[in-house]
């Protein structure tokens, strides 16, 4: 495990604040912390979906991946469906073909249909351990993450896709330091479960900065920095709404 975090823990401009992970670990929250996991699997799932549909592949294939993803999207926006029945779907139904000119698309497409998979299997295993705590799904707002690192996405192609590449890379490396922080602090088969997930969080991480380098063609070290420093002031700064990827916490 150590040697999955080392890297992580050098590419993460700060560690999760020792206040989060005593909030998390109280039994009362963790209906938050699930309900937030889960919901978080999905939107990786989604974005994903969403750098293939923009940046890759024909209508058609994007198209597939929209149908990949509905009966997720409305279990957890719509409330409709049985979630047991999601297991039926985590497999893609058709392949995915890049559209023409696109030099990096294959790649690009490998990489994110791969993490889709993983990410709605995992969505389906925190409703497992949801059902095993007695946890009843309930919808949930999101916290101020996501939304306060892809503000600074420049407008302009490819750095947009570049920079959007960057902030899936500190978003999966993040998810991949609070499972293991937050993991001795659970009861064991929980904190079993966030071991498991440190093998493809941290290949997540690196395959987003992969191909961030790739695409943009030169050194990102001074971009992947700028959101470095972003991230760290939003997980270290106060927080007056606990989740799973919320700030220090505020009492």
């Amino acid at each position: 495990m150590q040697s999955l975090l080392a890297p992580i823990k050098t590419f993460l401009g700060c560690e999760t604040p020792h206040a989060w992970v005593a909030e998390a670990a109280k039994p009362e929250n963790l209906p938050i912390v699930l309900l937030d996991h889960l919901v978080c699997e999905l939107k990786a799932a989604q974005s994903a979906m969403f750098l293939i549909r923009r940046y890759a592949v024909d209508k058609e294939s994007g198209d597939a991946l929209l149908a990949w993803l509905k009966p997720f999207e409305d279990f957890t926006y719509r409330k409709v469906g049985d979630w047991k029945a999601l297991a039926n779907h985590e497999k893609l139904s058709k392949s995915m073909i890049p559209k023409s000119g696109t030099p990096y698309g294959q790649d690009l497409i490998d990489k994110m249909v791969l993490l889709i998979k993983e990410e709605l299997h995992h969505f389906y295993q925190v409703l497992e351990i949801m059902e095993g705590y007695g946890i009843a799904y309930d919808t949930i707002s999101s916290s101020r993450y996501a939304k306060g690192l892809l503000q600074h996405v420049k407008t302009h192609e490819p750095a947009a896709l570049v920079d959007k590449l960057i902030c899936g890379a500190f978003i999966e490396a993040r998810s991949c330091e609070r499972f293991a922080a937050l993991a001795p602090h659970v009861d064991k088969p929980l904190g079993d479960f966030y071991i498991s997930l440190l093998r493809s969080e941290a290949r997540h991480y690196q395959d987003y900065l992969t191909l961030a380098e790739e695409i943009a063609g030169k050194d990102i070290t001074e971009r992947v920095a700028f959101f470095r420093s972003v991230e760290a002031k939003l997980i270290s700064a106060p927080d007056e709404d606990f989740k799973f990827h919320s700030g220090a916490p505020v009492h």
